[in-house]
């Protein structure tokens, strides 16, 4: 596969704002957005549809999906920020141009449930994409130094970031040892195990997966760890990099449960690649930003994680 950098952005740009899965509880959460993003710099171009409700759906699939394409296809926009996750990015795959996207490449930034466009658009065009931070979940609601910073200046710069540096300097913990390099790809675990058998499931072979979840139960963890491994997914890959796995944790002291630890260690520890724990990335404050597609090195023994290369051109 041929991968795709989107151009970097620049002060004055167009960012579109498209809500591709559900939509914001609080409006203000996109107003505080859209000043945010107009204070740095930028100029707003706003989905067509961005203001739908449809029960959990922002306005229904052909909305949702027609805003995505409208953004790809209008050339004066060159980024595209989702307004937060939720659900309904997998729903809208088949109605998708991903001709338009392959020919007018940009930079699209989402996590959580935009994972399904992610890795869909990877597979279909090889674009780089960014699980970064969103419009109303982010940006709109007090988003954090480390955060932001992080964001400008992956998308901004077409200077390789090198080695990262986490918050407060935090250490990365090893499930097992051993270092690996590939493309890296993944994103929310639930997504993406949801688009197992489908023509949108990445290419796994060589990649380093890396993987976020929240709000799921242990027993729910290990059913879709579980279904990974009944799909030998493990033994395509050359290394994994778990993310934080938010509130995945059983409150009901009367049950009987595996801790998240527990059903990680029955899963990873006997892994013939390496696989690090508590990357800074997913439903949390301080995120780091991921470019699905680019060539990284991971390593296990000493704790770091280190992009081989610009996530754009």
């Amino acid at each position: 596969m041929r991968i795709i950098k989107p151009a970097k952005l620049k002060t004055g740009d167009v960012v579109g704002i498209i809500a591709p899965a559900s939509a914001p509880v609080d409006p203000t959460k996109l107003e505080n957005g859209i000043r945010y993003i107009e204070k740095n710099g930028y100029r707003v171009e706003l989905g067509k549809n961005v203001s739908k409700i449809n029960g959990y759906l922002a306005g229904t699939d052909q909305e949702r999906a027609d805003d995505l394409n409208s953004m790809f296809k209008n050339k004066d926009v060159k980024a595209i920020i989702c307004l937060r996750g939720g659900y309904g990015a997998s729903r809208i795959l088949d109605k998708i141009n991903f001709k338009l996207i392959r020919s007018n490449p940009k930079i699209l930034v989402g996590y959580s449930e935009i994972t399904a466009l992610q890795m869909a658009i990877l597979q279909k065009t090889g674009l780089v994409t960014f699980a970064g931070p969103m419009i109303a979940t982010d940006f709109g609601n007090g988003v954090t130094s480390y955060t932001e910073d992080f964001f400008w200046r992956i998308v901004s710069s077409n200077k390789k970031i090198g080695r990262l540096k986490y918050p407060d300097n935090d250490k990365l913990v090893a499930i097992t040892k051993g270092s690996a390099s590939g493309r890296i790809i993944g994103g929310n675990l639930s997504v993406f195990a949801a688009l197992t058998g489908t023509e949108y499931f990445p290419e796994l072979k060589g990649r380093i997966l890396m993987f976020e979840e929240v709000d799921e139960l242990p027993y729910k963890v290990d059913r879709l760890l579980n279904q990974l491994r009944l799909l030998k997914l493990f033994k395509q890959i050359k290394g994994i990099i778990l993310g934080r796995f938010v509130d995945c944790i059983e409150h009901d002291t009367s049950k009987r449960t595996l801790t998240l630890g527990e059903v990680m260690e029955d899963y990873m520890k006997d892994l013939k690649i390496p696989v690090l724990y508590t990357f800074p990335h997913g439903h949390i404050k301080d995120k780091v930003t991921v470019p699905f597609g680019i060539n990284i090195k991971m390593n296990a023994s000493k704790g770091f994680v280190e992009y081989l290369e610009s996530a754009v051109k």
